[in-house]
């Protein structure tokens, strides 16, 4: 058993975690409020930037969904005349500093999830473990709204406003913080979002809004032809997962008739050629995050099923205006003091 699964069946399955585990959730706990305190009372400094910043988030570890929201996001954006730009870690890159994403980088340097927003949004994307200066690389290249793909706990960054996403299946785990449980902050950091997002499951608490990650076809790896997803239905094939809630990919395959052979994989993982070529000729699913690291492993075999974020009528709405009214109350409060 893996690191990964043997602290996933502690955070999801109920297991009890080890008794020496908890102390170390507590002392977690402890620095995480000071530090958050300390930014509160501005005993340390935020950097805010001239450009209005949303955050989309989580409270947990792994992924949420909030990548596809992201996504969803920034297009709802351009479409009312914005220019929005993408600012994230770079999870799994080697790169230390900060630096505009191509859509051809090697995700070895600026990790996965940089170039798959670089290819979807088609907007500028920054990436940086310093998230202040690789947002201020964005608003030098005209972006007129940052969006940040995690980094709700970076609060160097000064916000406007907060969506929190949500795993409607596992949900908050056992409930601990880290690393007895899977919880970066505690549930009471929720009432202090703008909005709270749950992705799959019905929403968790009055006012959250409740998404989907749906997905009608399927991407050559090589060559790019798209495929209706139904065109596997009935068929057995391997699926490949390095995400942070790998079943959730599995599933969403099995919804649509199709016979799963698993493989998950670590978060974030380097792709080697073991990991997606299989003895036999049945066709080869993954992620699209994962794609984006099999360059010269594939052949004919492999695909990629990208997802999209959807909502129920009315709510993509509701969550779209209370990020303008996020933006607009900047915009209101930056004239008043000019």
């Amino acid at each position: 058993m893996s690191v990964q699964s043997w602290f996933n069946r502690i955070w999801y399955e109920r297991a009890a975690p080890p008794w020496w585990l908890l102390p170390l959730s507590l002392a977690y706990g402890a620095v995480s409020g000071a530090r958050r305190f300390a930014y509160a009372r501005h005993l340390r400094r935020s950097t805010r930037l001239s450009r209005p910043v949303v955050i989309v988030g989580n409270l947990s570890v792994g992924g949420t969904g909030k990548t596809p929201l992201v996504c969803w996001l920034v297009a709802r954006l351009g479409e009312l005349g914005c220019k929005p730009g993408v600012v994230t870690r770079g999870y799994g890159g080697s790169s230390s500093g900060v630096r505009m994403i191509e859509a051809t980088d090697d995700p070895l340097l600026v990790g996965d999830e940089p170039i798959l927003l670089a290819r979807r949004t088609g907007v500028p994307v920054a990436v940086g473990r310093d998230r202040p200066a690789a947002a201020q690389l964005l608003v030098g290249a005209g972006c007129e709204v940052i969006v940040s793909d995690d980094g709700l706990q970076h609060y160097a960054l000064a916000r406007d406003c907060e969506v929190v996403v949500i795993d409607g299946d596992r949900r908050f785990g056992n409930g601990w913080l880290l690393p007895a449980g899977p919880l970066r902050e505690t549930r009471a950091r929720l009432a202090c979002a703008d909005a709270v997002v749950v992705n799959g499951g019905r929403a968790l608490l009055e006012g959250a809004i409740s998404m989907r990650l749906e997905a009608a076809g399927a991407v050559a790896v090589e060559g790019g032809r798209m495929v209706p997803l139904q065109d596997f239905a009935g068929k057995v094939v391997h699926a490949v997962a390095g995400i942070g809630n790998p079943e959730r990919f599995f599933n969403m395959l099995r919804a649509h008739g199709i016979e799963v052979i698993g493989s998950p994989l670590p978060d974030h993982a380097r792709i080697r050629s073991e990991d997606i070529l299989f003895a036999d000729d049945r066709p080869v699913l993954m992620t699209e995050k994962d794609a984006v690291k099999c360059a010269g492993l594939t052949d004919q075999r492999h695909w990629y099923v990208p997802v999209s974020a959807q909502f129920d009528a009315g709510e993509s709405t509701t969550l779209l205006d209370i990020v303008m009214q996020s933006l607009a109350k900047r915009e209101a409060k930056a004239a008043r003091d000019r």
